[in-house]
């Protein structure tokens, strides 16, 4: 039976069913507002249900409605902010559509940086984390956001692989040990890419990764006042990696 066959009973509940759907939501969507500002204004420890409820006038219990404990509101603002990040990586990539594989991870990988730099709280939040609850292991509700987020590089990294031009190690000269852990990240990426080339995607990723959290986290304000020059060169030592042109 469609919406409009209905009689008008169930479409007025069915209509007021959504409306309050839609108005949960939008509560829910203004919590995580409220909790991040708190996060970026007075830091990690100020995110509390009770600090979110005195800031929007509401009270404690009041709140529990749409968040059920500190835990369930941390793991939501996680997979919020990864999910913004995200969007912010898949616009970069996609705006250099036309350009070669080289030029969408330089495109992304710039876009990191300047995310991170321009939403320092937020980016430790999910990549230090500073409360446990914002953990993102296997089976926590965060967990698929943070995927969604290694995604992005994943596949640019398949690229390479694709193309053929990615440098691998030789079959037999990577420490066993090395092998058994990349197995566990193929079940994320599927069967395609051999182990060496995971090897290699690992290489960059932690290469990428460690130069923008050391400049996000002021950890070369000792030695450099504008770590952009070294940021692009540790960049092109990354696409020497992975190769192409």
């Amino acid at each position: 039976m469609s919406s409009h066959s209905a009689p008008p009973s169930t479409r007025r509940a069915r209509q007021r069913e959504e409306s309050r759907e839609r108005q949960r939501a939008e509560m829910k969507s203004e919590i995580l507002r409220c909790a991040r500002q708190l996060l970026v204004d007075e830091g990690p420890g100020a995110v509390s249900l009770r600090a979110i409820a005195r800031e929007m006038g509401m009270t404690a219990p009041g709140l529990y409605r749409y968040y059920a404990d500190h835990r369930e509101l941390v793991q939501a603002l996680t997979a919020f902010l990864y999910d913004e990040l995200t969007a912010d990586l898949s616009s970069a990539r996609d705006q250099a559509a036309d350009q070669s594989p080289r030029g969408r991870f330089t495109a992304v990988a710039r876009a990191l940086r300047t995310w991170a730099l321009h939403h320092k709280p937020e980016f430790t939040l999910i990549f230090s984390k500073p409360m446990s609850d914002a953990d993102c292991a296997p089976g926590d509700p965060c967990h698929a956001a943070s995927w969604r987020f290694g995604g992005v590089f994943v596949g640019l990294m398949m690229e390479f692989w694709r193309a053929g031009t990615l440098p691998l190690p030789q079959p037999g000269t990577l420490d066993p040990e090395w092998l058994t852990q990349l197995e566990e990240v193929r079940e994320h990426v599927g069967s395609e890419p051999p182990l060496e080339a995971l090897y290699v995607f690992v290489l960059a990723w932690s290469r990428l990764y460690g130069m923008v959290s050391m400049e996000a986290f002021g950890h070369l304000a000792f030695a450099l006042t504008d770590p952009e020059p070294v940021f692009e060169q540790t960049l092109r030592e990354i696409l020497a990696l992975l190769g192409g042109m």
